[in-house]
């Protein structure tokens, strides 16, 4: 489809050259019309580009919404409301196909991000480095990297098989390093998923070097590299580099060595533009007109009961069966304010997140990875790597308990063996970042069967198809190297 838009457009373009020279006297480029070939030849229309590739990568399509959504409504915390397949009903059901509105979306989103930064590093190659000089150009390329790596690896984790089936053997992500900008055929096959992983990796490391070592929620940074790559390591099943990852930020005192650290006040975290010390990759929205996620891709409309106005649409609310029905999650446990029953009628009271709270164009920043889920990701990694109760590990999982529920102090007394420890420290993480678009991502890592949800959406187990998304029906017709998902 975008092939023959192109096209056709192309066609127009050359079709008025010959009247060209007249219309333009009477049709000026408007100034914020910017060809290709200047776009690198200022500073500022860097500066622009540069804040360009989170522009993409946060939108309502991808991180800023459904890349989360679909990573929380395919695992067994939350009951679809309304039953409408532009918000995701689909893929709650686990019926989703490569025709579904949220793939073609996501995939087409994120791989837009991707040919962005690609775009970006070879116009500052060939023009924008001299321009805005070496320090400038080595933060703009950290930025690319980081984007690119964050994009690739938020793909992965929907649309290949987890690295621990095959050791990263199976299919991964078509891998692109140029920049696409005319009409053309970009067919490619898909590299394995290890490769796409040493494709992440290599981004972050890059990024590590390349970006300040100075804290921002919403950009990226030295410390916000560093943490993805131990999320990345943790996927890979590589414990032992996580834990080295983590020795070059994390201190004794589980802050960083830039000075996140975790909120005393668990509510500061959940007000519409969070970008405190917890934040270490938020993507951010507003003030600016637009500067909105987009039409029922926001956390808090899908999330927030209608009861609360604003616009909230209640799309889906907790499940009974869920980790809201944990016994060891105590009531007393700050946590559970964030859960509110409402009643809808004489007979049924449902429970909603309010977590995202704020009401319409709803500019909660979205939470793609806080220091809470850095000390948990190192706790586990600790264990797995000592296979013992390690004591390092659980003063980590006391630190982030803790906050929530003073009254619950574990000791390696509580602990049997090394496994019952990880138990503890998943179902922590499965507390804490309840809504925050981790759950299927974590269901897929532990090679885990995602739960029955209904007697018509069955259990389903790691061997199945629908474990993992089909590929966009879209790459399918457009690209014949490319083998879909089986």
């Amino acid at each position: 489809m975008m092939n023959k838009l192109s096209a056709y457009i192309l066609a127009l373009a050359i079709a008025g050259l010959g009247t060209a020279c007249q219309k333009e006297l009477l049709d000026p480029v408007p100034t914020t019309d910017i060809p290709d070939w200047e776009a690198f030849t200022l500073k500022e229309r860097i500066a622009n580009e540069a804040t360009g590739l989170y522009t993409v990568m946060k939108n309502g399509k991808f991180l800023g919404g459904k890349v989360l959504i679909a990573n929380d409504v395919r695992g067994e915390d939350f009951v679809n409301a309304l039953t409408n397949n532009v918000t995701l009903n689909a893929t709650w059901k686990m019926t989703a196909t490569g025709e579904s509105q949220e793939i073609k979306e996501i995939w087409s989103q994120g791989y837009m991000a991707i040919n962005n930064a690609n775009v970006f590093l070879a116009g500052m190659a060939a023009k924008g480095n001299a321009v805005a000089g070496d320090s400038l150009a080595k933060i703009y390329a950290g930025d690319a990297k980081f984007v690119r790596g964050l994009t690739y690896f938020s793909l992965l984790q929907l649309f290949a098989r987890p690295y621990w089936d095959g050791a990263g053997s199976k299919p991964g992500l078509i891998l692109f390093w140029e920049p696409h900008t005319k009409l053309g055929s970009y067919a490619r096959a898909r590299s394995t998923v290890k490769e796409t992983y040493d494709q992440i990796i290599r981004d972050l490391d890059s990024a590590e070097t390349l970006l300040p070592k100075s804290i921002s929620a919403v950009k990226g940074n030295y410390y916000s590299a560093i943490a993805l790559k131990m999320k990345v390591y943790l996927y890979m099943g590589q414990y032992d580099k996580v834990i080295a990852e983590s020795a070059k930020i994390v201190t004794g005192t589980f802050t960083s060595t830039g000075g996140h650290k975790l909120e005393a006040d668990l509510k500061n975290l959940y007000t519409p533009k969070y970008s405190g010390k917890e934040a270490v990759i938020y993507m951010p929205f507003g003030p600016a007109p637009g500067d909105a996620p987009g039409t029922q891709t926001q956390l808090g409309y899908y999330y927030s009961p209608s009861a609360l106005g604003g616009g909230a649409n209640g799309e889906y609310y907790l499940s009974t069966a869920g980790i809201i029905a944990e016994p060891t999650w105590k009531a007393t446990d700050l946590r559970r304010q964030f859960i509110l029953p409402v009643q809808i009628n004489a007979n049924t009271t449902r429970n909603y997140l309010i977590k995202y709270a704020g009401g319409s164009p709803f500019l909660d920043y979205a939470p793609v990875m806080r220091w809470a889920e850095v000390l948990l990701t190192l706790a586990e990694a600790k264990v797995r790597v000592s296979n013992t109760v390690d004591q390092g590990a659980i003063d980590l999982l006391n630190a982030v308990h803790g906050r929530s529920d003073a009254t619950t102090v574990y000791t390696a007394a509580n602990f049997t063996d090394a496994a019952a420890l990880i138990t503890t420290i998943l179902k922590e993480k499965h507390i804490e970042l309840l809504g925050e678009g981790n759950r299927a991502m974590e269901i897929i890592r532990q090679g885990i069967p995602f739960p029955k949800k209904s007697a018509t959406i069955p259990e389903v187990p790691s061997s199945s198809p629908t474990y993992i998304w089909p590929l966009s029906s879209d790459e399918m017709v457009y690209n014949k190297l490319c083998v879909d998902n089986q």
